[in-house]
C-alpha cells in the first residue's frame, strides 16, 4: 500500500486550524469593508500569486467539460460559502451562531451522500449526531438570537448549502485535477462574481488599517491558497461524509483562538463540547468504511 505523503498526513489538522481562522479574520475585517469588496480584493490577490506560480510550474489544464465542473464547484465553495458567511457576520450575526448553522454541514452531507455513491453506517451517524451536539455546546454561550435580521439567517443558510453541495459536486464530477489549474479556474469565477455583487450592491468604501491589511493577507495566503488546497486533497483522498465531519472541529478551534486572541470566556460547557466533537470525528473517521453502491 502506498504510504501517505507528509502533506497528506497532516492535511486534516492543518485544514481544521486554518479553516477555523476564517471567523477570526472576519471579525478583524468586516467592520471596515463590505463582504464582496473584501473578497474581490482577496481573490484578486490569490490570482496574482497563482499566476506567478503557474509561470514557473506549468499546470495540466483540464478539458472543457472538466473546466465547467471545476468552475461550478468553485462558485459554490469559494463565492457561495465565503460570501454567505461574511455577509451574515456583516449583518450582525455572532460567530457562535453562524458556526452552529454551518456546523450542520456534516449532517446535510450525510443525508445527501447517495449522490456520490456513499453510504453512511450507524456508527458514523452516531458520530454525526454527537458532533452537532458538541458544536451546540461550544457555541451555546456565544449564541444570541436577538436583533439579528432575517437576511443574516438567509446568508448563513445559503453558505451551509453552498459548501455542502460544492463539496459533493466536486467529489462527484471533478475529484482529480491539477491544484494550480483548478485554483485559477475557481478563484477566477469567484472573483468575477464578487465584482458583480460589489458593483451592484455595495458602496466599495474601504477603511485601510492594520486589521484590514492583516485580514486580507491572511485571507489570501493561508486561508484561500492553503486551506482550499488542503480541502481539495482531503476531498480527493476521502469520502465526502468523513471529510466534512472535520468541520465539526471548527467551532471549538475558533473558540480556543478567540479565548487566546480576544480573551473571550472558555467555559466548562465549551470544553465538554470540544471533547464531544473530537469523539464525533473519531467515530466518523477511525476505521470507518464507506460502502460504495454497486
Amino acid at each position: 500500500m502506498k504510504s501517505a505523503t507528509p502533506i497528506e498526513a497532516f492535511a486534516a489538522p492543518l485544514f481544521v486550524f486554518i479553516w477555523s481562522t476564517g471567523f477570526i479574520i472576519a471579525r478583524f475585517g468586516m467592520p471596515y469593508m463590505e463582504p464582496a469588496t473584501f473578497l474581490f480584493l482577496r481573490f484578486t490577490g490569490v490570482l496574482m500569486i497563482m499566476g506567478l506560480i503557474i509561470l514557473f510550474w506549468k499546470p495540466i489544464w483540464p478539458n472543457h467539460s472538466q473546466t465547467i465542473h471545476i468552475a461550478v464547484a468553485g462558485a459554490l465553495l469559494q463565492f457561495g460559502y465565503v460570501m454567505g458567511v461574511w455577509s451574515a457576520v456583516r449583518l450582525g450575526m455572532t460567530a457562535g451562531l453562524i458556526a452552529l448553522i454551518v456546523g450542520l454541514q456534516p449532517i446535510l452531507t450525510a443525508w445527501s451522500a447517495s449522490w456520490v455513491a456513499e453510504r453512511v453506517n450507524y456508527r458514523q451517524w452516531l458520530g454525526l449526531v454527537l458532533g452537532i451536539g458538541g458544536v451546540a455546546l461550544v457555541v451555546a454561550d456565544k449564541t444570541s438570537f436577538l436583533d439579528i435580521p432575517m437576511s443574516a439567517y438567509g446568508f448563513a443558510i445559503a453558505a451551509l448549502f453552498a459548501i455542502t453541495f460544492g463539496t459533493l459536486y466536486q467529489k462527484k464530477y471533478c475529484p482529480d485535477f491539477d491544484l494550480r489549474a483548478g485554483s485559477m479556474i475557481q478563484f477566477s469565477i469567484s472573483t468575477v462574481l464578487c465584482l458583480i455583487v460589489a458593483l451592484l450592491f455595495e458602496t466599495r468604501q474601504i477603511v485601510w488599517n492594520a486589521p484590514v491589511i492583516g485580514a486580507l493577507l491572511w485571507g489570501i495566503l493561508p486561508t484561500s491558497i492553503g486551506a482550499i488546497s488542503l480541502l481539495f486533497i482531503l476531498i480527493r483522498k476521502g469520502a465526502a461524509t468523513k471529510v466534512t465531519s472535520l468541520l465539526y472541529l471548527t467551532p471549538p478551534t475558533t473558540a480556543l483562538m478567540a479565548w487566546v486572541l480576544f480573551d473571550e470566556p472558555l467555559t466548562l460547557m465549551m470544553l465538554t463540547g470540544l471533547l464531544l466533537t473530537m469523539t464525533a470525528v473519531i467515530l466518523v473517521n477511525y476505521q470507518g468504511k464507506i460502502v460504495t453502491k454497486r
